[in-house]
């Protein structure tokens, strides 16, 4: 996605560059992996919000009407640090979201699962064969070009993840009214998380649920006022955002023991306790259904997305030659089919990880730490410009000078470090055998998706060595 200048007549309010934030974040299989929070989820994402969502949101936002090129993040991270630290953030950006896909295929296989016969979701064969299908069918799909991918994700955000969305908040304030058992405990001190390292361990994929704050960024451009309009829309997004996280989470952790949750299946079996208190049990295949658009929708967006990111830097040389390869629909094909070839290869790691919820928990926290690595260079970046290229025309531009960039920036910079140091911590409930193992596979895993710009920059510089000394 690339920013455009502003035009007459089509300029973006307060209201609509929210929107624009809220629909780029907003995922539903987020909220079972919230719900294990209890009560607590609410002090949780107040504070990643204040110490994370929002200044990432204003970083991008300076960084894209100072730096408005193609590319985005490989820009503007070059622009401050040069094309290595640049191939490097928009290659974590993009291997991110490959070893996300493990978990986002789950919720959709575990939805589909309740259409036909809920005990599936625990059977490792079944959820292998459909997620292996799911992204190939997605990748397939992508080939045909972004109006055809956009046309169905659009589609699925609206039928898959804000109908569903209202439909688990209504029932779960329904379900505060009734003489029913409720699993959450609404009192001062379950606001407050234990503060255990164990239990900390959360904020590292609470960072993940606010993944794709930059979108926003890229229309700033196209923005009324934008130093007045940004900050504005960013605080609203960042509260529409947590209310619906918080109430969709406690519509879960209400109906469903925090023991007994599924991270894949949590919103279906939340709902399949709605439906059969309401004496209505085919609404559940309906509701999975819904939930399956809306994953596939996510999936879909997130397997463009980033691809085009890459392709930037492909075409910048700074990746093998072949990745530079695209159809005549003008898709990063050959960018696309290694992404679904690496996703293949993660997602058959279900057959050897013990259960669905560690399977669940490994993929999502290994990404978050990577796109933590990502924001990281975001926040150093507009730091360094502040210095590097303080007359370079801003339209929007953090406050309070350089005092107000550090306190913003580096708050951000500070939380992506502390998130990124506690998803080395196993949560207790996930009875990882041995923590030190479950800490050297995430490091392992870290240094094999961070690797591959540092090799093929490698072997750039000595080819060109070997040509400059014939």
């Amino acid at each position: 996605m690339n920013p455009h200048p502003a035009k007459p007549g089509r300029v973006l309010g307060v209201f609509t560059l929210s929107m624009i934030s809220v629909s780029a974040i907003i995922a539903l299989r987020n909220l079972p992996t919230l719900a294990k929070n209890g009560f607590s989820v609410v002090f949780i994402l107040l504070l990643a919000a204040i110490l994370f969502f929002i200044p990432v949101a204003l970083s991008c936002a300076e960084l894209a009407s100072g730096w408005p090129k193609k590319g985005g993040v490989y820009a503007w991270v070059k622009e401050a640090f040069g094309e290595r630290s640049g191939a490097l953030a928009v290659w974590l950006e993009w291997i991110e979201s490959v070893v996300w896909l493990p978990t986002v295929l789950s919720f959709i296989a575990s939805s589909i699962a309740y259409i036909v016969n809920p005990h599936l979701a625990e059977n490792r064969y079944f959820m292998l064969t459909v997620m292996l299908s799911v992204l190939w069918s997605g990748t397939l799909l992508n080939f045909l070009g972004t109006k055809t991918s956009g046309l169905f994700s659009t589609v699925g955000i609206i039928a898959g993840s804000i109908i569903p969305g209202i439909a688990i908040i209504a029932l779960g304030s329904f379900w505060l009214t009734t003489d029913q058992t409720v699993h959450i405990n609404f009192t001062l001190n379950a606001f407050l998380p234990d503060f255990t390292l164990s239990s900390l361990a959360y904020f590292t994929v609470i960072a993940l649920g606010f993944a794709g704050i930059e979108v926003a960024a890229f229309y700033v451009q196209d923005t009324k006022d934008p130093q007045r309009t940004f900050p504005r829309a960013t605080f609203i997004a960042a509260c529409i955002i947590i209310v619906i996280y918080v109430l969709g989470a406690l519509a879960i952790g209400i109906v469903i023991p925090k023991e007994d949750l599924n991270l894949s299946a949590g919103m279906m079996q939340a709902m399949t306790e709605f439906f059969s208190f309401l004496q209505i049990p085919w609404a559940v295949p309906l509701f999975a259904l819904l939930s399956v658009m809306g994953g596939m929708a996510l999936l879909n967006t997130w397997i463009i997305g980033p691809s085009k990111g890459l392709l930037t830097s492909a075409q910048n040389d700074d990746l093998p030659a072949f990745t530079q390869y695209t159809n005549r629909n003008g898709s990063p094909v050959a960018i696309l089919l290694m992404q679904a070839i690496i996703g293949t290869l993660l997602i058959s790691m279900n057959l050897f990880i013990p259960t669905i919820n560690q399977f669940y928990w490994i993929f999502q926290t290994q990404a978050a730490q990577l796109i933590l690595m990502m924001y990281l260079l975001i926040f150093l970046s507009v730091i360094k410009l502040r210095y590097s290229q303080p007359n370079t025309q801003r339209l929007y531009q953090i406050p309070g000078g350089k005092i107000g960039v550090w306190l913003i920036a580096g708050c951000g910079g500070l939380f992506c470090i502390v998130a990124f140091l506690l998803g080395f911590i196993p949560p207790e409930e996930y009875k990882f055998i041995d923590g030190k193992i479950y800490a050297i596979a995430l490091l392992s895993g870290i240094i094999l998706f961070s690797a591959p710009p540092f090799i093929f920059q490698w072997f750039k510089n000595n080819k060109l060595r070997k040509q400059r000394s014939k």
